[in-house]
């Protein structure tokens, strides 16, 4: 006996519909409220009264209802500090649990410490300071490739489950989504590069807000490395957002000041054909500098 094959049904047809929707809206929701949880957490409004000296308003900016001051930078001038300066931050609750998460899934791609007499971190005994020895310890016996594909590791164990197709679903490679990644970087990432700004910036011909000004990236700051900068962070980000999110982005380095452009919905160019490929070391900051070549020695393959 032949069974005929049912087709499925259009009532079958729209609970899929409907159901794929409410999954995307979900998503999306749950999305921008984690973000606006974490602009609250990263900006605090502090109300005073309405007269201040020069030196108090140079803290903040000036609002209706007082002054709205940035937190976590702890210099007087609430800038990051000059070059050759390392600018102080008071970390809160937010930017520690995220030192922790990714130092902890680090961690287990790091060499091991060679004393052993110090004690497992706790949960929250991670600052920024030790958050960037594990990433010179993950460096340690590693090619340029192989740290790359570390950094990947740590970014897709940080995601649920077929989080990459969502994001490609929720933001295709439009100057809307690259607009609204720019916007979400400036809260989002503020614990890892420090402060930063959302700029415009010129895509084929086309101008948006789809630039990150990043006025001094606390990474490259703390590392003092241009290996690390370039394997730990640029080529890595760049890949993930270009590669596993659908999203093109690329990193611009400014080795002078320590700042930074990122061009969301700007498709990077290969690594051999980048300027960062010929950066020297900063010889008298970086504690694995090689002054003897003319390129950083962690850039080579």
């Amino acid at each position: 006996m032949e069974l005929k094959q049912t087709q499925p049904s259009i009532s079958a047809h729209k609970f899929s519909f409907w159901s794929s929707l409410t999954k995307s809206y979900l998503s999306f929701y749950c999305l921008v409220t984690l973000c606006t949880f974490m602009v609250v957490l990263n900006l605090q409004v502090l109300h005073f009264p309405t007269t201040f000296t020069n030196q108090q308003l140079s803290l903040g900016r000036q609002s209706r209802c007082g002054i709205v001051i940035r937190c976590g930078i702890a210099e007087p001038s609430g800038e990051p500090a000059p070059m050759g300066q390392k600018t102080k931050y008071n970390d809160g609750f937010f930017e520690k649990a995220f030192m922790t998460l990714f130092a902890r899934k680090m961690e287990r791609f790091a060499a091991p410490v060679k004393s052993s007499n110090l004690k497992k971190k706790g949960f929250f005994d991670y600052d920024y300071e030790s958050f960037v020895n594990v990433s010179k310890r993950v460096v340690q016996g590693r090619s340029r490739q192989q740290q790359q594909d570390v950094v990947r590791e740590v970014l897709l164990s940080m995601l649920p489950p077929g989080a990459p197709a969502q994001f490609r679903k929720l933001f295709p490679p439009t100057k809307w989504a690259a607009e609204f990644n720019a916007a979400l970087t400036v809260p989002f990432f503020h614990w890892l590069v420090g402060p930063s700004e959302v700029v415009e910036v010129e895509i084929n011909g086309e101008k948006q807000r789809s630039g990150v000004h990043i006025k001094k990236c606390r990474y490259l700051e703390n590392s003092g490395c241009v290996g690390m900068c370039v394997n730990m962070c640029k080529i890595p980000t760049q890949d993930f957002f270009t590669n596993e999110f659908g999203l093109p982005l690329t990193m611009i380095p400014n080795f002078e000041d320590m700042s930074c452009e990122m061009v969301y919905g700007q498709v990077p160019p290969p690594l051999e054909e980048d300027p960062v490929i010929s950066q020297p070391c900063f010889a008298e900051i970086c504690s694995i500098a090689n002054p003897s070549t003319n390129a950083c020695h962690k850039l080579q393959a």
